[in-house]
């Protein structure tokens, strides 16, 4: 569930909650009125009163944080985008020795270097127009010869050409 549905979910439940304490208070009030009229004569001097105001302003003000909490998520940034950094440095780049290499291994460490030495194993497949069981073989015997680093992003893999 994203951080917005989640405070929405939230300002709603508190609705629920502050006319459910103001529900409470006015049922607990009509009890002291009728309660403190008899044994007191008057409710407003009854210290159950009293009670009932600090109740409910304690209630309102743990509703509050609620709303605080579920604003902040309304408006905070989704962190769910995987964004791949790349060295500003310039590094020497050493040439791949591609020879050896079959003719859909060079055509991935084409794309790799096209694509700035990363990308999803996804996207490369598309590009490959492969399935995913050639595309992990293929992978697989890159990694073994050290071209490339696969790294594991939630469900996703990121290719990465090994410097």
């Amino acid at each position: 569930m994203e951080n917005k549905n989640v405070g929405y979910l939230l300002i709603g439940l508190s609705i629920l909650f502050v006319i459910i304490v103001l529900m409470f208070n006015s049922a607990l009030k009509e009890i002291v009125n009728s309660s403190c009229t008899l044994a007191h004569g008057d409710a407003t001097s009854c210290p159950m009163y009293k009670s009932i105001n600090q109740q409910t302003y304690i209630a309102l003000g743990v509703i509050g944080l609620l709303i605080i909490v579920a604003l902040v998520l309304i408006f905070s940034k989704p962190d769910e985008k995987i964004v791949i950094k790349k060295v500003k440095e310039k590094l020497k780049k050493k040439s791949l020795d591609v020879s050896k290499l079959e003719k859909d291994e060079k055509r991935v460490i084409e794309i790799l270097v096209d694509e700035g030495n990363a990308m999803f194993q996804k996207g490369l497949m598309e590009k490959l127009e492969i399935g995913k069981v050639k595309m992990t073989r293929l992978l697989d015997k890159l990694e073994s010869k050290q071209f490339i680093i696969r790294k594991r992003r939630g469900m996703n893999n990121i290719v990465v050409l090994e410097e």
